[in-house]
């Protein structure tokens, strides 16, 4: 079927027609008033702080400032790398960076985390937005300062945001093309200028990314991969590190920013040491010896099975579960569909047939999963049962260009009978294969070409193997070559960047209201940019237009509508196989830390909210 890519004039048109209204110029789509000096801003205009508050509600504003923290980082961005590292440079495309490197640079503003999407104002004391919305003017603190002690200006911000959007990484400049302008108008003074194109959330986006020092980089490469400390301005600076070993973050603890509100009460460790680990047994092993004091654990069989160690018994490590947060998820075997054997979708489809969740859950996960089905887990932006009447207003125009089943029931992979090879499941898996082209010849599947049907799974963890064990075999059960590839970490780095592989396993969590971020996960534009994080390389117009949709919204009426229009078309296209959820945070503690009595909504923020207690940390170094 020959799809016909929409103009964005038609996406505009069907938009309006669905109650979607478009970001024109001279529409007003900021819910602020024009030209209000703000102290935050929301991408639907609602702010839980107040322009006199003094700190955020989550943190311990007396918190104790000393001490350390040993741990291994649970997120990254970018081309950070939690096994290894060769370079200090974590904002481009090029190299293996340490996780964290951001709380090295100071932003505009920064994000609230009790609050869906809402940031407020670190080196920017204000910000006035244009009546159309397309002009923000921020209006910077005089007393921030780089690490040496420098002025952080205006200039410093243009230049950073002009460097990003031409030499950053793909997931950060691909999102950036609605800036027509940046400018410093005076020392103090920012203007960035958009093209009218831009989602609610773009320039919240915006305020938010790292501030480097322009006069640092007038004699360096920025794309360059570096072991050079890179000046800084944030709250902590590069100290101590060993490439590949561990690396240390000392605080400033003359930071310039240090009592402001969106300060107050956080990075309160001394010293963050992230260390680095090839394999997970080898990193549990030092955490048991209290070289890694934080851990959380991603592995079902550790947690039911390992945690019994001395330390346990005696009360010197705590192990509990921390709720979630209230954030989109998503998690898969992403398939490639660069690939020509994987382009027909009942191909893609009877791939997912083969893999047992419910076999894997009781055997290797203890029955701690929930089977994931959607790209918005987790949230109201799931799609459930048939459209609703404002979803299918969005998917109507479409009708013909989308699979049949996007009208129907949001599709659910099949509970398996657990037994590891559920026959009727295989049976249906084989149905689809014969129905997509894929001929027996022998005990393998062939095209018409005689080119045998090969299934690579693109690993870096060990643990991957015995989870895969099971898929494999059934995958070989219906004819299809299943195979594991094991790889070090700068393989890894370089075949996910070039999307060299055929299957790969990639989780990602978005922003509570995500009108940025879903193009470069699964827009057209994205698919052929190096490292852009569209693994399955989806090239959809349909999808695009949606995405459209949602960067538009102007309610979250209107956004949670159009993220489940979206979910639809995307699980129908079966363009990965869903993998399983928790809803809480397996962590486990050396017992020397305090905490923060709320935990906010959004975000698990340890690394800047806890503490080491004093006397938590003398009990423990005596019983040691």
């Amino acid at each position: 079927m020959r799809i016909q890519r929409p103009t964005r004039r038609d996406v505009l048109k069907i938009a309006a027609g669905s109650a979607l209204l478009p970001m024109l110029p001279g529409v007003v789509h900021t819910a602020f008033a024009a030209e209000q000096e703000l102290h935050g801003l929301s991408v639907f205009g609602d702010l839980k702080y107040a322009p006199d508050f003094t700190h955020f509600d989550y943190v311990n504003p007396s918190a104790p400032r000393t001490g350390s923290l040993s741990y291994l980082p649970g997120y990254w961005f970018y081309n950070q790398n939690t096994q290894t590292f060769n370079t200090l440079n974590g904002f481009v495309l090029r190299g293996d960076a340490p996780p964290r490197v951001d709380y090295c640079f100071d932003t505009l503003m920064v994000r609230a985390w009790d609050e869906p999407d809402a940031i407020y104002g670190l080196v920017a004391k204000s910000v006035q937005v244009s009546k159309d919305g397309n002009t923000y003017v921020f209006t910077l603190r005089p007393e921030a300062r780089f690490h040496d002690g420098s002025s952080l200006t205006a200039d410093d911000v243009a230049w950073s945001i002009d460097t990003l959007m031409k030499e950053g990484h793909p997931t950060i400049s691909l999102p950036l093309k609605p800036i027509s302008g940046v400018k410093a108008l005076a020392a103090n003074k920012l203007e960035i200028i958009f093209d009218g194109t831009q989602s609610r959330q773009l320039p919240m986006t915006v305020a938010v990314l790292p501030i480097f020092s322009k006069t640092y980089y007038a004699d360096r490469d920025f794309t360059q991969s570096t072991l050079d400390r890179p000046l800084g301005s944030g709250p902590y600076k590069f100290g101590n590190m060993s490439p590949g070993k561990f690396i240390e973050y000392e605080r400033v603890d003359d930071y310039w920013a240090k009592d402001l509100p969106v300060t107050k009460g956080q990075h309160n460790f001394k010293t963050l040491r992230i260390e680095f680990f090839r394999e997970r047994q080898t990193a549990f092993e030092a955490f048991k010896k209290g070289v890694i004091e934080f851990r959380q654990e991603f592995t079902s069989k550790t947690w039911a099975t390992a945690y019994d160690f001395p330390a346990i018994k005696d009360g010197r490590v705590i192990k509990e579960l921390i709720p979630q947060e209230k954030r989109p998820l998503m998690q898969g075997w992403h398939i490639n569909t660069r690939r020509a054997k994987f382009a027909d979708p009942r191909t893609r489809r009877a791939i997912g047939l083969c893999f047992d969740f419910e076999w894997t859950n009781k055997n290797l996960f203890f029955d701690t999963y929930k089977r994931l089905t959607s790209y918005f887990e987790q949230s109201n932006l799931k799609a459930s049962g048939k459209p609703s009447a404002a979803e299918l207003a969005l998917l109507e125009p479409y009708r013909g260009q989308v699979p049949p089943e996007v009208f129907e029931e949001a599709y659910v992979p099949p509970v398996s009978n657990g037994s590891g090879s559920d026959r009727t499941l295989l049976r249906q898996a084989s149905q689809l294969l014969k129905e997509a082209g894929w001929q027996r010849r022998g005990t393998s599947l062939v095209d018409k070409d005689g080119n045998p049907l090969t299934v690579e799974f693109l690993i870096r963890a060990q643990v991957f193997e015995s989870v895969l064990g099971k898929y494999i075999q059934n995958l070989r059960a219906v004819g299809i070559e299943g195979s594991i590839r094991l790889v070090d970490p700068p393989q890894y780095q370089a075949r996910t960047t070039d999307y060299d592989f055929d299957v790969l396993g990639g989780a990602l969590g978005l922003l509570p209201t995500p009108l940025e971020g879903l193009d470069t996960a699964f827009g057209s534009q994205s698919a052929k940019a190096p490292g852009s994080g569209n693994y399955a390389g989806i090239a959809d117009p349909v999808v695009d237009a949606l995405i459209e949709m949602i960067s538009q919204s102007q309610s979250r009426e209107d956004m949670t509508n159009a993220c489940r229009a979206l979910d639809r078309v995307l699980r129908a296209h079966h363009y990965w196989v869903p993998n399983w959820y928790i809803a809480s945070h397996r962590v486990a503690v050396w017992d020397k830390f305090g905490r923060p009595e709320n935990k906010p909504d959004y975000w698990f923020p340890f690394e800047a909210t806890w503490w080491e207690d004093k006397e938590k940390a003398a009990r423990l170094e005596k019983a040691g």
